[in-house]
């Protein structure tokens, strides 16, 4: 598993459009660590247990109206408190007022100050969602990402056995691009993953014998998606004569990718199948099980009741 490193800070403060009012001397690389806010009502109070002090810490209305109820020289006792644990940063939300204490606290301790007009549970909610989808595990696997109907059908298989061509036959048909031959898969919660292209290689696509080609350019904007959660894993691999293939689809099988079970399936490539087609029927299939319909279990049931009938 391939753990992100952090998000800076000054990248997070201009993708959500947060003013500074104070800049630590490290600012500019101060890493965020962690996806949670913390509103530090508890620890103004003077909780202090279980404190996480790497967290991104947020006032409000409610914290500015509490701390208002004492005295200046305890209000600055409350900040410098606060700030000695060494948070990353303090946002002031609501276009709350930021107290003089605070501004003072922060020369002592250097502590980046910003500001949003934006309301508190709005702005915890955006930043935790950046955060999550920065700080989330992830890892670079070989394949071919594509949607169908609705499917993130994540394709593998060696180079050169025709995932590119398969997907180029699926954008003709109407299905989209995500990626290919790097999928970058991150783990967004502990049952999701979902998968992106690295940027540079982004809307692209290497077909052997006519080279890289740039799929949104030649199908359109709607050929291509930027990202998608991982439904199925379809294995692509030369017929081996002798090979048991499942027939039935009775057997399940799911491969691990950074702790999240996926269903995966093994399709064997052989002259004259219709790959694309074979893996609409996939993507189909699939969806019918998420959604509680598994043909090959009522077919396996038709059959046990067509003998038991027999026997009876």
């Amino acid at each position: 598993m391939e753990e992100n490193g952090g998000m800076l800070l000054k990248t997070l403060v201009e993708e959500i459009g947060l003013q500074i009012v104070h800049k630590s001397t490290d600012y500019d690389s101060k890493m965020i660590t962690n996806s949670v806010i913390n509103r530090p009502g508890l620890q103004l109070a003077g909780f202090y247990d279980y404190f996480p002090p790497k967290n991104i810490q947020i006032i409000g209305k409610i914290e500015n109206a509490y701390l208002m109820q004492f005295s200046s020289a305890d209000r600055l006792e409350k900040f410098d408190r606060l700030f000695s644990t060494g948070i990353p940063a303090l946002l002031i939300a609501h276009d709350t007022e930021i107290l003089p204490e605070c501004l003072k606290a922060t020369e002592i301790h250097d502590i980046t100050i910003l500001k949003s007009q934006k309301e508190t549970s709005e702005l915890i909610v955006s930043m935790i969602s950046r955060l999550k989808d920065e700080l989330a595990p992830s890892i670079t696997r070989h394949g071919v990402f594509v949607e169908i109907y609705g499917e993130g059908i994540l394709i593998v298989g060696d180079s050169g056995i025709g995932k590119s061509e398969a997907a180029i036959e699926l954008i003709k048909r109407g299905h989209r691009l995500i990626a290919d031959d790097a999928v970058v898969i991150k783990r967004v919660d502990s049952k999701t993953l979902m998968g992106s292209a690295p940027e540079l290689i982004r809307n692209y696509i290497e077909l052997r014998g006519i080279g890289v080609v740039d799929v949104r350019r030649i199908f359109g904007l709607s050929s291509v998606k930027w990202t998608e959660k991982i439904d199925l894993i379809v294995q692509l691999e030369t017929w081996r004569p002798g090979t048991e293939y499942d027939r039935i689809g009775n057997e399940y099988h799911y491969m691990d990718i950074l702790d999240v079970k996926v269903p995966h399936i093994t399709i064997p490539i052989q002259p004259g199948r219709n790959l694309a087609v074979i893996l609409e029927v996939a993507a189909m299939n699939n969806r019918q099980k998420r959604q509680g319909y598994d043909s090959a279990k009522e077919f396996a049931e038709r059959i046990d009741h067509y003998f038991d009938t027999l026997q009876g």
